[in-house]
């Protein structure tokens, strides 16, 4: 980057750390740092659950994902509108109403102890591997992009994190992602005109997407269905909204958004906001990357997207020999595609001959680095490609984008941590203010451990399948428990405390079969829902009752 870019990445950083230190303060009591004092309207609620989601994934791996898989991707969002009606409809009343800081609490409510202790702990778990996940990987991609220290990118990142989410609470967090969020759909549409704009004069955007078409890169729906394919109309439809109601229905991160809005109504805007947005952002983004692919055929990218790979394995004796593969690879590619465009007979098989034998070339470059660099291309155009000054916009977005995301994160874990754990098992009559110190305490901790985390765990190949895939692997069980407490009126706390266990178990099960993460929620949900009846049914009638 050039110092312009420096300078513009330096004054977003303070800028933002700013704004939500001024947006948090007032938080001095455990209301209002945990919940904002139920203040908060519909579109800051809705922003900022879309900044959280969006996150530096979302830049980073969204795009590389279009670039080498297709916009197939997009499904995974095709049940995420389903499921903000039925949250609409039947979760956020029932929150508000219950008048509790988390989703557990419910649990204690409708159950007992033990079933809320359970599902915390599960929360606590899966939220703090997401935590770590979340830090780690951007500032990975960061690190080299920028050339500093992995380990300092992550302690720079956590430490401006936790500075204003222990100063200003959950307030802090959601006007901080506000302003987020309008900047990462300004740096999205400006990446769509510079990628426009990159083509050839004699290259249409109508050529552009015969191209990508060509290629498999804007396969957004794919309607066969296959168990170990993880992105098709059926998993996204039916998984994407299995998981899409666990996040947003049970995971403290997501519920701890909405429980901090005036009203049923404004946190229910929030959600339906979300729901008529989501899925065309995710479809421009998937889009954008498509297009970095078109780019990329007139504009000869390096062999490696990661430069630190690059430089290693051209030092090696068999580069001279792969980057000699990779040039002409690359030209029988380009000549392809202009003879599609041509209309050439046989055209497009041809090209797509081209393409596979670049990928082949690729993949054996990536095979000599010993790693993908998947989560370098779109980081790579951003740098190479964007005009002076919006580059380190662009890279102090994806930078937020990060502390977005964490931020959002360990308020979440410490609000639970205080609220499930230390109110309920260890101070149970303190005062509000030494409850709101705890709370600050536990903030810095999840924040510590987030940064400690990251520091030794460094390898998710695509970031944004990582963050999915963790999150499967709990959030079936999590579901599963809520849809008892909420619809099976003689369901037990024992039969829902064993059906929980034996969701978690079918779900670990299942994921030594198939890799389609999405069915995980599914079937971690039906497990544990069938469970608890069943065993509620073997119980006498009036037993362990509901409390």
């Amino acid at each position: 980057m050039r110092p312009l870019d420096w300078a513009v990445l330096i004054a977003w950083l303070i800028f933002l750390v700013s704004y939500g230190l001024y947006r948090g303060r007032g938080s001095t009591s455990t209301d209002q740092f945990l919940l904002a004092g139920k203040t908060m309207p519909w579109y800051a609620m809705g922003l900022s659950i879309m900044a959280t989601q969006a996150s530096a994934v979302t830049f980073i791996s969204t795009t590389a994902q279009a670039y080498t898989d297709g916009m197939r991707f997009v499904q995974f969002y095709f049940g995420l509108p389903l499921a903000m009606v039925i949250l609409c409809a039947t979760v956020v009343p029932i929150f508000h109403r219950a008048k509790v800081y988390t989703a557990y609490e419910y649990l204690e409510q409708r159950f007992d102890a033990k079933v809320r202790l359970l599902v915390t702990i599960i929360f606590l778990i899966s939220r703090g591997l997401g935590a770590g996940i979340s830090l780690s990987a951007p500032a990975i991609v960061l690190s080299v992009i920028l050339g500093w220290p992995y380990q300092g990118t992550v302690f720079l990142m956590g430490g401006l994190v936790t500075l204003y989410t222990t100063m200003g609470g959950i307030k802090a967090v959601t006007w901080a992602d506000v302003q987020q969020m309008m900047v990462i759909l300004f740096a999205l549409i400006l990446s769509f005109g510079v990628a426009i704009s990159l083509l050839p004069p004699d290259v249409s955007f109508t050529d552009a997407l015969t191209l990508a078409g060509a290629a498999g890169r804007l396969n957004a729906v794919t309607t066969t269905f296959d168990w170990n394919d993880r992105y098709n109309i059926w998993t996204g439809l039916i998984g994407g909204m299995f998981l899409a109601l666990a996040y947003f229905g049970t995971d403290q991160s997501q519920v701890q958004r909405y429980l901090t809005g005036k009203s049923i109504g404004q946190s229910r805007l929030g959600l339906l906001f979300n729901a008529m947005a989501k899925v065309p952002m995710q479809f421009f983004i998937l889009f954008i990357g498509a297009m970095v692919f078109v780019v990329f055929m007139f504009e000869k990218p390096p062999v490696l997207f990661n430069p630190v790979q690059l430089e290693r394995v051209s030092k090696t004796a068999d580069f001279p020999a792969l980057q000699a593969r990779y040039d002409t690879a690359f030209s029988q590619r380009q000549l392809a595609a202009r003879a599609i465009l041509n209309d050439a007979p046989g055209a497009k098989v041809q090209f797509q001959a081209a393409q596979k034998n670049l990928d082949t070339v690729r993949a054996d470059a990536q095979k000599a680095a010993g790693a993908p660099d998947t989560n370098y291309i779109f980081l790579s155009f951003v740098t190479n490609y964007l005009p002076l000054g919006i580059v380190g916009l662009v890279v102090g977005v994806i930078f937020t984008a990060a502390m977005s995301a964490i931020s959002g994160e360990i308020n979440s874990l410490a609000t639970v941590s205080v609220i499930d754990v230390y109110k309920r098992y260890m101070a149970k009559t303190s005062t509000d203010y030494h409850y709101l110190g705890a709370s600050r305490i536990a903030t810095a901790f999840w924040a510590v451990y987030a940064m400690v985390f990251a520091s030794y765990a460094t390898n998710f190949g695509a970031l944004i399948e990582a963050v999915n895939y963790v999150g499967s692997l709990f959030y079936g069980g999590m579901l599963g428990v809520f849809v008892l407490a909420f619809f099976v009126k003689r369901c037990t706390a024992n039969a829902a405390f064993i059906g929980v266990i034996a969701g978690e178990a079918a779900i670990f099960i299942t994921a030594q079969y198939t890799g389609a993460y999405l069915w995980f929620n599914v079937i971690g949900c039906v497990v544990v829902v069938l469970t608890g009846m069943l065993i509620s049914s073997l119980q006498r009638p009036l037993s362990d009752t509901a409390g």
